[in-house]
């Protein structure tokens, strides 16, 4: 073969092994490029995009790796239960495919620890998304994007000018299944432990062409950069979710009301109580449904300021325990990382016993509810609440037999915590991821007579 022949097919070869290699995804994208392949995101902030980068800063896009859940969460559970657990082996690489996607594909495993400041610290940088041209298969999950770091960035307009790199559309980042690549995870045992892109999917807001990204990434009046053109409609960088209170607060509509109005000692009286889901396009919770907790809370305060808590009436249905509250102990499965033999595990709830809770349990391969969403054999009942659905729940209270007479105040709220107390207060995570987000309440009033 001649030194021509030769040249030729390396003319013709290289350009089919980039586009190989830039088909890759999901697993099979670990280690394909190197740190310096991305762009940093200060690159981006300090010269054209400042309002994004700015935004960014603020949001959880730019914290999933070094934040203080996420930093214990990887390196006090999922590395060392990689390691000692073949089955789930995988996620000491694959965390980072969502978590720090420059680490993942630059092969870091595990990446240095968040106090390093690493670059793995960029997290979910603007070079990321922007260089993503697509997703492999029919679902996105499990970090499937394609990626193809360069020059060429990825946007959602056309004809827009760059002094320092080529911009393409690219509609999938306009559209929810790009959330889906992140959004959505199966665990090594098969089951969907993330599915937020695929709830919304299924729900009312998809079939009207609401996307994420018209929630997430509002639109405003902005420019895309300093020296672009004025739009009525740039998508801003907040990302915010169930980190955000404000976000959260009001999700849910509640209203409660008596049976009755007036009772005597000794009786019964029953309260209806309407939960309507009004904002999010999934259900709610979402996303790490293993860790956040949604309860509904009851309380009657009678005349003389005495508060007694009411506990919601049992629907019957399989799997209801876990969505009452209780002081069980649960989470045994940590001990395996932990290193802790026979680990009796620590209280499941940490709220008051007998409260509604609207979740969905995993559980590992023994049966036992687990936080650890890799390790998910199984799941059990899904008792949250799905967009535009409305729960309804029931209390059943006899007045006691020497309650005075006067007006007795029944309150319901519906709270939010991102972590039960119990697993911050074991684990050591700063209290501020045990904080409880009132989601909204509602007041009634009845009378107790002679």
């Amino acid at each position: 073969m001649n030194k021509i022949t030769i040249l030729i097919i390396l003319v013709f070869a290289i350009p089919v092994l980039l586009f190989s290699q830039n088909k890759k995804s999901g697993d099979d994208a670990l280690g394909i490029f190197k740190y310096d392949d991305f762009e940093k995101p200060e690159a981006c902030g300090s010269s054209c995009h400042t309002d994004f980068f700015q935004q960014w800063q603020q949001m959880m896009m730019s914290q999933c790796y070094t934040h203080h859940w996420d930093d214990i969460e990887y390196f006090k559970l999922a590395v060392p239960h990689a390691e000692k657990d073949s089955k789930v082996a995988g996620v000491k690489a694959s965390c980072n495919g969502c978590h720090s996607p420059i680490a993942f594909m630059a092969g870091d495993v595990p990446p240095p620890k968040p106090y390093l400041n690493s670059r793995a610290n960029e997290s979910v940088s603007c070079d990321v998304c922007h260089t993503i041209s697509g997703f492999t298969g029919d679902i996105p999950y499990n970090y499937n994007y394609i990626s193809n770091p360069g020059k060429t960035k990825f946007g959602n307009r056309i004809g827009v000018p760059s002094p320092y790199h080529q911009i393409q559309k690219n509609e999938l980042l306009s559209k929810g299944d790009f959330c889906g690549v992140c959004h959505n995870e199966m665990s090594p045992y098969n089951q969907w432990v993330k599915s937020t892109q695929i709830e919304w999917k299924e729900g009312p807001y998809y079939k009207e062409g609401v996307q994420c990204q018209t929630c997430h990434m509002p639109p405003a009046p902005g420019k895309n950069a300093i020296m672009g053109d004025m739009y009525g409609d740039v998508h801003q960088h907040l990302f915010h979710g169930a980190h955000d209170p404000g976000k959260l607060k009001g999700t849910v509509e509640l209203r409660v009301q008596p049976d009755v109005r007036e009772v005597e000692p000794g009786d019964v009286i029953k309260f209806t109580v309407y939960l309507f889901n009004a904002k999010t396009g999934h259900k709610f919770p979402t996303g790490s449904v293993e860790e956040r907790m949604l309860w509904l809370h009851t309380e009657a305060i009678d005349s003389k300021g005495k508060i007694y808590h009411l506990r919601v009436d049992r629907k019957g249905f399989k799997g209801e325990e876990f969505t009452i509250a209780s002081d069980t102990l649960a989470y045994q499965d940590m001990g395996v990382p932990l290193g802790i033999n026979g680990f009796k595990g620590v209280p499941r709830d940490g709220i008051p016993v007998g409260d509604r809770i609207f979740r969905m349990p995993y559980f590992d391969p023994l049966g036992r509810m687990t936080i650890m969403q890799w390790n998910t054999a199984s799941l059990g009942v899904d008792y949250r609440i799905g967009p535009r659905e409305t729960k309804v729940e029931t209390y059943t209270w006899q007045i006691p037999d020497d309650m005075e007479p006067g007006m007795i105040k029944v309150k319901v709220v519906l709270n939010y915590q991102k972590l039960p107390t119990p697993l911050t207060s074991f684990l050591e995570v700063p209290m501020e991821e045990a904080e409880i987000i009132e989601i909204n309440f509602h007041e009634t009033v009845f009378f107790v007579v002679d």
